[in-house]
């Protein structure tokens, strides 16, 4: 039997070679192929030996998956053995015997070395015109090519080559594209791209190229694209660009570039896009640039003067960004009714809007207008941008009365119009707006109540009103607005009851600054997901809920400026309270102050007074002991009471996941089950979890984390399901990533299990840690940590695993040096779909949200990039995402539009520890930008993220 067992592979090789040789194709590529089968069917990686696994059953390799022969089946002309995760590059050798091959694709596997062999084989395959290595693992430099006459498109983009690229690619005489894009190659740009000069595409973007764009590349006339963004290139563009005259796409985003645009491109008749964006040029716009473009992105320079009166007007132009630069004037009244986003926010621009041009604009979308000097009113004529989906007027000096004619944009998701100079009331028509879902008045001088009808705003999640003069009632119908996050009435002249709120309020609810009076409500307490309530500056009375003390997502309450009284409860570290100006509340476990000294009368009335006060102090201490007493035992017997009413979750399932025996001899499920039972045990809430701090039996002790099964955004209802995508995750391994080691089912909760993190989340280490700065080494090696781990994330080898909400509350720190990126499994159980609003309101928390979740319904790697870069920008300013109302993201990038001014946004008590860590932090904040800004398209891949923030050291 034995030996029947041994024997079977290699009767199955032969059977195979028996049909396959009675075939059409030659034996010489039968052998190969069959070479080819053993060796993935030895490859330890985990996919070739499966995706094969059935060829038994269809011997003629032409059928075989990613095999393309020709139409008689005589020939083998076309593989592709893209995502079949293989990690050998044994196999490339005998493909080279293959004299039929055309195109050879192994994109998106795990390899990490190609052999000599394949160059000095393939070299001579006549008919090759299709190389594609991307996406793998492949290091080292970039090999000669030697031979591969008719080779035409070559990519080994998304690896990690290095060096210069000097005359390795000379001899491919028929090259016409070539992609290198995503590796860490130095030097400058090559120019020595095959001697025939046929290349149509150059993709060099996001690698460490340096030097100027060189003038020779023009050699290239049939170029169509060119690709050079996120490099580290300086100079100015060569006027010489112009000349390529079937130049399609020209791509210089993210580099050190200077001086002024080139006139030139203005005659390229065939250019449809040009993204010069975050660069250093100067200058004023070229007119005639527009003509025949389709998008243009100069954001993120300084360029100066006024828009040229043809910039908007291009008949074909249907994308503009100029937005922070410093440019001045009015903004021209001829515009392109192709238009469908025009961006020119953080400018100098002033005078008024030009109504009429705007109301043409059928097809606009995203109209950003912010941070200028623009007066007059808003126009009404704006309710004719049907398709307008974002409207950001915001920080300007308009003036006059909301017109009530928005509320006839339908497909209005977001309207900005804060720190402007807005009167009059809120009109009603606004809440006809059954699409927005941001709205954003504050800091005008509107005046009038909140609309009764602000409930029909059933998409809301973010209202923001505070900084004006209302007056009245908050409406008893904005408890039903489901999807609102955030409520902001601050500074304002509000009075009366403090409605219920909706339930799912988690950013913030401030009523600070207002006439609300009488007691805390107790609706409060429903709030079970709120981070940051602020009372302040009101006249509510009586004593602070206990309650309070309970709602475990606080991470900051404000109730100074009150009137309340008696015992201030106990709060966890988590949370930061400010009740001064209260002065009738009691410390508990503060020391009253000292007495000041005064002179002695005589030693008999100081020993009255003395024996006296110690009477009365000794009473009064008596008093309180009682009082804390009894309210101890209270507060215990409830909770006692509490955790007996509340019995241990019913397990209907639970597994190991971990192979580490450690851990498998380390967690108890039914002691995990009874420290979830246990209110105590919480250590964070946040909107789709809570963890709890289980210790084991053996001492040892875990988090474990509570997804609510119920909710109906989590889209797996099945355990079996559940179970099978948690198995996948558990496989994973990344000393920066919480992968789940163990889970646990009931009937309506799912419990994961990970390492225990002693240091908690980066959001507490960092913004309310008391009595420290977090030093700047620290902040780095998180930096650099949770990048790690993203770009782990982002470069699995079965698919990118994309974050639904990353913050610096989804970092956990099991030390200053080991951050781990969390909630990992979110985005494989919880569909968006299901939401009762757009992406942005399940998608990641306020401030952390990129712009394009507004308009979305799809998570993206670039928006996990836009998260990690407001998380470097906590790291590097010390300051939180959020802060009185406005995002860190959006103030940085509005102070940082003068470079020499950058020392004012880092945090100081860090940065003026020593020059080195001065250079090193504003290298970071470079980094930071690129991955905040505006546009997807131009912020970095992960791999460089983690590239630049190294190369900052």
């Amino acid at each position: 039997m034995r030996r029947l067992v041994y024997a079977a592979p290699l009767l199955i090789i032969f059977l195979l070679y028996l049909q396959l040789v009675s075939s059409q194709l030659p034996s010489d590529q039968v052998s190969a192929m069959i070479r080819v089968y053993e060796i993935f069917q030895n490859d330890t990686g985990p996919g070739p030996s499966f995706v094969w696994n059935d060829v038994g059953k269809n011997s003629n390799p032409c059928s075989w998956k990613g095999v393309y022969c020709s139409h008689d089946n005589s020939s083998i002309n076309k593989l592709s053995f893209s995502l079949f995760s293989i990690s050998t590059s044994e196999f490339l050798s005998p493909l080279c015997t293959f004299p039929t091959l055309e195109s050879l694709d192994v994109s998106n596997n795990q390899l990490s070395s190609i052999p000599d062999e394949f160059f000095t084989g393939c070299g001579e395959v006549s008919g090759l015109k299709l190389l594609n290595f991307s996406k793998n693992k492949l290091d080292g430099s970039l090999p000669t090519f030697n031979g591969f006459r008719m080779l035409e498109f070559l990519d080994f983009s998304h690896n990690s080559l290095k060096g210069e690229i000097r005359l390795q690619l000379d001899g491919l005489d028929s090259l016409r594209t070539l992609n290198l894009s995503h590796n860490i190659f130095t030097g400058t740009i090559p120019t020595n791209l095959g001697k025939v000069n046929l290349l149509e595409e150059l993709q060099l973007s996001t690698n460490l190229f340096s030097g100027e764009i060189p003038a020779q590349i023009i050699r290239y006339k049939n170029l169509r694209l060119i690709d050079l963004s996120l490099n580290e290139l300086s100079g100015s563009i060569p006027q010489e660009l112009g000349e390529l005259t079937r130049l399609e796409t020209l791509l210089l985003s993210v580099n050190n570039l200077s001086g002024g645009i080139p006139s030139s491109l203005s005659n390229v008749t065939t250019l449809q896009r040009f993204a010069a964006n975050q660069n250093k040029f100067n200058g004023t716009i070229p007119s005639g640039i527009t003509s025949y473009l389709r998008s243009l992105d100069l954001s993120f320079n300084k360029l100066t003067g006024t828009i040229p009166s043809d910039l908007l007007s291009g008949s074909n132009l249907q994308s503009l960004d100029l937005s922070y630069n410093e440019l001045d004037g009015s903004i021209p009244a001829d515009i392109s009714t192709r238009l469908f986003r025009l961006r020119l926010g953080s400018n100098s621009l002033n005078g008024t809007l030009p109504a009429g041009s705007l109301g043409s604009l059928v097809e606009l979308m995203y109209l950003e207008l912010d941070n200028n000097s623009l007066t007059g009113p808003v126009p009404s004529e704006l309710s004719m941008c049907k398709q307008l989906a974002l409207l950001n007027l915001a920080q300007n000096r308009l003036t006059g009365l909301l017109p009530p004619e928005l509320g006839n944009i339908t497909n209005l998701q977001v309207l900005n119009l804060q720190l402007n100079k807005l009167v009059g009331e809120i009109p009603p028509q606004i809440t006809m707006l059954n699409r927005l879902q941001k709205l954003n008045l504050s800091r005008n001088s509107l005046n009038g109540s909140i609309p009764m009808s602000i409930s029909s705003l059933k998409n809301l999640a973010n209202l923001n009103l505070q900084g004006n003069n209302l007056i009245g009632p908050i409406p008893d119908s904005i408890g039903s607005i489901d999807s609102l996050r955030e409520l902001q009435l601050g500074k304002n002249q509000l009075s009366g009851q403090v409605p219920v709120m909706p339930q799912k309020l988690q950013i913030a609810l401030n009523l600070s600054y207002n006439l609300f009076s009488g007691p805390i409500p107790i609706t409060l307490s429903r709030l079970t997901e709120l981070e940051i309530l602020d009372l302040s500056n009101n006249r509510f009375s009586g004593k602070i809920p206990e309650f309070l003390s309970g709602m475990t997502s606080l991470t900051q309450l404000v109730l100074s400026n009150n009137e309340l009284s008696g015992l201030i409860p106990t709060f966890g570290n988590y949370v930061t309270v400010d009740t001064k100006g209260n002065k009738d509340l009691i410390y508990a476990k503060s020391n009253p102050p000292l007495a000041p000294q005064r002179k002695r009368k005589s030693l008999a009335s100081d020993i009255v007074i003395a024996v006296a006060s110690a009477a009365m102090a000794i009473g009064l201490l008596m008093m309180i002991a009682v009082f804390i007493s009894r309210k101890y035992n209270r507060i215990n017997d409830e909770n006692m009471q509490s955790i007996e009413d509340s019995a241990p979750p019913e397990v209907v399932r639970g597994n190991l996941l971990t192979p580490n025996s450690i851990h498998r001899s380390n967690i108890d499920f039914r002691t995990a089950m009874k420290a979830v039972a246990d209110p105590s045990n919480i250590m964070l809430k946040t909107r789709f979890s809570t963890y709890y701090k289980a210790m084991m039996p053996s001492g040892v002790s875990y988090f474990v984390k509570k997804l609510n099964w119920s909710d109906k955004i989590f889209q797996l209802g099945s355990h079996e399901k559940f179970g099978e995508e948690l198995e996948v995750l558990g496989k994973l391994c990344n000393s920066n990533v919480m992968i789940p080691l163990a889970y646990v089912l009931t009937v309506d909760s799912a419990y994961l299990f990970y390492d225990f993190a002693p240091k908690g989340t980066l959001s507490n280490v960092l913004h309310y840690r008391r009595g420290s700065t977090l030093d700047w080494a620290s902040r780095y090696s998180i930096a650099i940590g949770v990048s790690q781990g993203l770009t782990f994330l982002h470069e699995c080898n079965s698919g990118p695993i994309l974050l639904l909400d990353l913050s610096s509350r989804s970092i956990m720190l099991k030390s200053l040096n080991e951050p781990q990126v969390g909630d990992i499994e979110l985005c494989k159980v919880i569909d968006p779909l299901k939401s009762t609003s757009n992406l942005s309101t399940v998608a990641g928390s306020v401030g952390y949200i990129p712009p394009e979740y507004a308009y979305t319904m799809r998570v993206t790697a670039a928006g996990n990039i836009y998260s990690f870069g407001v998380v470097l920008l906590e790291l590097l300013t010390g300051k939180p995402a959020v802060s009185g109302g406005t995002e860190l993201a959006k103030w940085v990038l509005s102070n940082s539009k003068q470079q020499n001014k950058w020392d004012q946004i880092l945090d100081v008590s860090v940065s003026k520890t020593s020059p080195a860590v001065r250079s090193q932090m504003l290298a970071v904040l470079k980094v930071a930008l690129a991955c905040v800004s505006v546009s997807p398209e131009s912020r970095p891949k992960m791999k460089s993220v983690l590239r630049m923030l190294l190369n900052a050291r």
